[in-house]
């Protein structure tokens, strides 16, 4: 049973992310994805209920280089596009 859970992704529960980093007013999780090369870059931005899914290409051996890259990556795009994030 096993052998069918690691094939088809079952049994296997997603890690809790690590509590939000805020960033002018904005709440970033950074919730990298498992990857087999690694740890693919991703966060949640969040604001007054709105959402946006940041998922990049990247792929970063560790998940604690993959967290900082994620929470650094956020607040790039927070810089740049502010409110517009979730359009």
């Amino acid at each position: 049973m096993a052998l069918f859970s690691k094939l088809f992704g079952g049994g296997g529960k997603k890690p809790e992310p690590a509590p939000p980093e805020l960033y002018k007013d904005f709440a970033i999780f950074a919730v990298p994805e498992k990857e087999s090369g690694g740890w693919r870059l991703a966060a949640r931005i969040e604001k007054d209920g709105k959402v946006h899914n940041l998922i990049r290409a990247d792929v970063i051996q560790t998940k604690e280089q993959a967290d900082a890259a994620a929470l650094a990556k956020a607040k790039q795009m927070i810089d740049e596009q502010g409110e517009r994030i979730f359009r």
